[in-house]
C-alpha cells in the first residue's frame, strides 16, 4: 500500500509542471525546482545530523561541486556529466582528509562542529582569493551553451529542470531509504550513544562515521552541481561558507532530520517564507526571514525535538494506535 501511494505521488509531481498554475506558471516552476535541490541538499546533510554528526560546514562540499564543474566547463569545455563524478570525488576526498584524523582522535560534539565549520570559511576564502578564475566575491557565470543542449545540462524550458531535480531528489530520498534500512544505521545509533560501548562489542567506529560523512559529502557537491547548473551563476556567499551552511541546518532541523520527509518539508517551508518575505516587502526588512528562522528553530528545539514533520508525524501514529489491553 506505501509504495503504491509513493508511486501515484511520484506521478503526481511529475505532472505538476503541465498543471495550469495561471499566469505565475514560471515562477511558481522556479520555486519548485529550487525547493527540489536544496532538500535533496538538506536530505545529504541529514543523513550526518541524524546520528549525532552535527557539521557546520557543507557550504565547503555545496561550492567544491558547483565549482568545479563551472570551472571545468568555461576553461576546458569538460561536460557537467564527466564534472560531476571529478566535483564528487573531490568532496569525498575533502571529507576524508577532515573526517579521518576528526574520528580517528574522536573529535566529536561541537568541536567536531567547529571544525567543519572552519572548513566551510577555508572554502570560501580560497574561493575568493582565486578571483582570477573563479570571480573571487563577484562570483562566476556559467557559460552559455544555448537553449536546450543535453551535453551542458542546460535547459531553458524550466519543465526539464523540473523533472531534473525531481529525479534526483528521489535519488536522495532512496538512499536515505536504503541507509535507514542497513545496518550502518543500528552501529551508527550505537556509536551516537556511546562510542567506547560500540567499539568494545567490535562495531569498527572510526569506518562507520567515516563512510557516512563521504556519502554525505559527495551527494552535496551533487546538489551544489544541480544548483550551478540551473541557476547559471555562482558566488561564495551562497554556495561557501558558514551562511549557507546554516541554511542547511536550519531547514533540516525545522522540518525534522529523523523523517524521510522532514529535510524536504523543512526546505520547502524556510524557501516559501523568503520567497513571501521578498515579495511582500521587498528589501524593506533584510534579515527578517533569518530572524524567524531563528525563532523557529528555537521553539522546535523546545516543543518538537523531532522537527515539524517529524513530530506531527510521531503525533499521527500515537493518536492512530489501537488502545493497550488493560492489565
Amino acid at each position: 500500500m506505501k509504495r503504491l501511494l509513493a508511486l501515484v505521488g511520484v506521478a503526481l509531481l511529475a505532472l505538476v509542471p503541465w498543471l495550469p498554475l495561471g499566469p505565475a506558471r514560471l515562477y511558481i516552476l522556479h520555486v519548485l525546482v529550487l525547493v527540489l535541490i536544496w532538500a535533496f541538499v538538506g536530505t545529504a546533510w541529514a543523513l550526518m545530523g541524524r546520528f549525532g554528526l552535527v557539521s557546520l560546514g557543507h557550504g565547503a562540499f555545496l561550492g567544491l561541486g558547483a565549482y568545479t564543474t563551472t570551472l571545468l566547463w568555461n576553461f576546458l569545455g569538460v561536460s557537467p556529466w564527466i564534472g560531476t563524478p571529478l566535483a564528487a570525488g573531490l568532496a569525498v576526498l575533502l571529507a576524508l582528509v577532515l573526517g579521518y584524523p576528526c574520528f580517528r582522535f574522536r573529535v566529536v560534539g561541537h568541536y567536531f562542529a567547529l571544525v567543519t565549520l572552519a572548513l566551510g570559511e577555508v572554502i570560501r576564502l580560497l574561493i575568493i582569493a582565486e578571483r582570477d578564475w573563479t570571480g573571487g566575491s563577484l562570483g562566476l557565470t556559467l557559460k552559455d551553451a544555448g537553449a536546450f543542449n543535453l551535453a551542458a545540462i542546460q535547459f531553458a524550458d524550466k519543465r526539464i529542470f523540473y523533472l531534473v531535480a525531481l529525479a534526483v531528489w528521489l535519488v536522495g530520498l532512496w538512499v536515505w531509504w536504503w541507509v535507514d534500512r542497513s545496518m550502518t544505521r543500528s552501529a551508527l545509533e550505537a556509536i551516537g550513544e556511546d562510542e567506547t560501548a560500540a567499539a568494545s562489542v567490535g562495531i569498527p567506529v572510526t569506518g562507520f562515521k567515516l563512510r557516512i560523512t563521504l556519502l554525505s559529502a559527495g551527494l552535496t557537491a551533487v546538489g551544489g552541481v544541480l544548483y550551478a547548473q540551473y541557476v547559471t551563476y555562482i558566488n561564495p556567499g551562497t554556495l561557501a561558507g558558514i551562511g549557507v551552511s546554516l541554511q542547511i541546518v536550519f531547514a533540516v532541523v525545522l522540518g525534522g532530520m529523523y523523517t524521510l520527509l522532514g529535510p524536504t518539508v523543512g526546505t520547502a517551508l524556510t524557501i516559501a517564507l523568503a520567497e513571501y518575505l521578498r515579495v511582500a516587502f521587498g528589501v524593506r526588512f533584510l534579515g527578517m526571514a533569518d530572524t524567524i528562522y531563528g525563532l523557529a528553530l528555537v521553539l522546535i528545539i523546545i516543543f518538537l525535538p523531532a522537527g515539524l514533520y517529524g513530530g506531527l508525524r510521531e503525533l499521527v501514529l500515537r493518536r492512530a494506535a489501537p488502545p493497550r489491553a488493560a492489565t
